[in-house]
């Protein structure tokens, strides 16, 4: 239950044409606690609820659970969640032995595009493509129960 991942900014589109999969996700944060983040997600038709613990020194792990939930239990605690809902693209990307997940932000963090690749272990190796940019693993601005209190827009 321990989540590997380092997360970069993407630097164009060309990730759009090498997706094999796409999917709208909003989601919502019931607590932004750093120690104990609560999300509630919607992706298409399923819904999830997902604990995450603090991050590591490093930024590239922290426990993570996540438990399917149905629609309807998804939209209706969306409705309890903190103000700053995020509503994104995710576009999943095969590199070589990896699949980098690529949010593509919309309303409040418009024009932010995220990168990220789990891996087995820290100190994996994994090919990077070119549309990847700047590496931000660790810089909680970027993490989305962050983006939700103070988005894109505002910096």
């Amino acid at each position: 239950m321990i989540e590997i991942e380092r997360k970069f900014l993407v630097k164009s589109n060309a990730f759009k044409a090498e997706a094999f999969k796409h999917t709208k996700i909003t989601q919502g944060f019931l607590s932004t606690d750093k120690k104990r983040t609560v999300r509630v997600r919607l992706k298409d038709n399923q819904g999830f609820l997902t604990i995450k613990g603090e991050s590591s020194s490093s930024g590239l792990s922290r426990f993570e659970w996540e438990k399917e939930i149905t629609k309807v239990e998804a939209e209706q605690l969306l409705l309890l969640c903190k103000k700053g809902v995020i509503d994104k693209t995710r576009y999943e990307v095969k590199v070589d032995e990896h699949t980098f997940e690529v949010d593509e932000f919309y309303a409040d963090n418009q024009g932010l595009v995220i990168a990220e690749v789990e891996l087995n272990h820290e100190n994996e190796t994994f090919v990077k493509p070119e549309w990847l940019g700047d590496e931000v693993t660790g810089d909680i601005k970027y993490y989305n129960s962050q983006l939700s209190e103070n988005p894109y827009c505002s910096w």
